[in-house]
């Protein structure tokens, strides 16, 4: 019981541990910007504006391959974000803000960093969070 009473008293993160949050990031990072080139390669791709094919009907195949560019396109707009999230991370371990929850100021438990490592809330200040959207959500009453 009393290694949780000091998780409970920790405040921020030691530079050791930083360091290891720091790692993953990069790591996740390198993964991230790699998958980013493979997506804007694939929207990139296949866009031949040659003569024959600019003034033939559209196909199915041509449909298809419009739907699976703006697919891919999503996933390199989402992607980008990811990467910007991990970017803003850094920026936290550099002030060493990094792992304190923005909403309820506690201390992010280290297993929600290593599975998602750009949070800036614990899963308490995520709940207050939506909680907040619903209730802001919700009509008023007509008086």
């Amino acid at each position: 019981m009393e290694n949780k009473n000091i998780a409970q008293e920790k405040t921020r993160y030691s530079a050791e541990e930083l360091q290891e949050f720091k790692d993953l990031i990069l790591k996740k990072m390198e993964e991230a910007k790699r998958n980013l080139e493979l997506l804007n390669q694939a929207v990139a791709g296949g866009e031949n504006n040659d003569s024959e094919t600019s003034h033939r009907l559209m196909t199915i195949d041509d449909g298809q391959e419009v739907l699976a560019k703006e697919e891919n396109s999503k996933l390199a707009a989402r992607q980008l974000r990811f990467i910007k999230d991990l970017e803003a991370a850094l920026i936290r371990i550099e002030n060493q803000t990094y792992g304190i929850c923005r909403v309820t100021g506690k201390l992010i438990p280290k297993e929600r960093l290593m599975i998602v490592p750009h949070a800036t809330t614990t899963v308490e200040g995520k709940n207050m969070q939506n909680a907040q959207k619903k209730n802001q959500n919700v009509p008023k009453p007509i008086i």
